[in-house]
Parts: structure tokens; C-alpha cells; sequence
């Protein structure tokens, strides 16, 4: 971990993650997007947006990553397997959204309470079509 020029510390992990930025910038400017992250299955993050702060989107990420693990497990016994292909919550206030981004991704927003789910939907598919599935992919970590 290394100290900024504010004496916060970085990690590296968190160094690569701002780098990252740019990947979910387009989603966030969404009318009624308050917040887009790109994690692993595993729940790492590996991109957010401005408006979201560490702690928050490492919280997000546990989670849906757990959500994601369900709704791989739920598709195995009653679907035909395979990543959630969108995944929406309706929270009291706003909707957490998530969807398959590559191998062992995905990308998720927090939107207003009241959005076209349909026209954030198809934002977070032009977002993964544009920046590629194979540049969002992640390995799986040893355990």
C-alpha cells in the first residue's frame, strides 16, 4: 500500500480499479443510473463509478456476487446453466442491476426507483458489446 498525495493509502488493486474507470463512464450517464461497478464472480471489483465510494462498491460486489452464484445454481437445475443474463432487484428507493459482462463478470447499476429497466438494460448490453467480453473477463483466483 503506498500513501497519495492526501495520505490516504492505495492498494494496487484499488490503483487498477480507477484506471478502469472509463469502462463503466458511458452507463453512468444514464438517465436514472446513480451508480455502475464491474465485478467478478468471485466479488472483486474491477471497475466503478465516480459516485460510488469503496466501501460501498466492495459491499455491492460480495453481494451480487452472491446473487450471481445463486442464479447460476438456480439455471443449472431449471434452466440450461450458464451466467444470470440480467438480474434486477427492486429495493424500497431504487433497483440494483446486474448482468453477465464476460467470463466470470458482470456489470451492475443502482438506479432511481422509477427508470425504463428496458432502456438500462439495453445501455448495459451496448456497455459490454463496446468494451468487449474478452476485456471484462477475469481468471479464477486460486483458493
Amino acid at each position: 500500500m503506498t500513501p497519495d498525495a492526501t495520505g490516504t493509502l492505495h492498494t494496487d488493486h484499488w490503483r487498477g480499479i480507477d484506471a478502469n474507470r472509463w469502462m463503466v463512464e458511458e452507463i453512468e450517464t444514464t438517465q436514472g443510473v446513480r451508480h455502475a461497478f464491474v465485478f467478478t464472480a468471485d466479488g472483486f471489483v474491477t471497475a466503478v463509478s465516480s459516485t460510488l465510494d469503496r466501501d460501498g462498491a466492495e459491499k455491492l460486489a460480495a453481494a451480487c456476487s452472491a446473487m450471481a452464484s445463486l442464479g447460476r445454481a438456480v439455471a443449472g437445475d431449471h434452466g440450461e446453466g450458464g451466467i444470470p443474463s440480467h438480474v434486477v432487484y427492486e429495493l424500497n428507493g431504487a433497483k440494483l442491476m446486474f448482468r453477465g459482462a464476460g467470463e466470470r463478470t458482470y456489470l451492475g447499476v443502482i438506479t432511481e426507483a422509477v427508470i425504463d429497466p428496458a432502456l438500462v438494460a439495453h445501455q448495459m448490453t451496448t456497455t459490454v458489446r463496446k468494451i468487449g467480453e474478452k476485456s471484462l473477463s477475469s481468471a479464477e483466483r486460486p483458493h
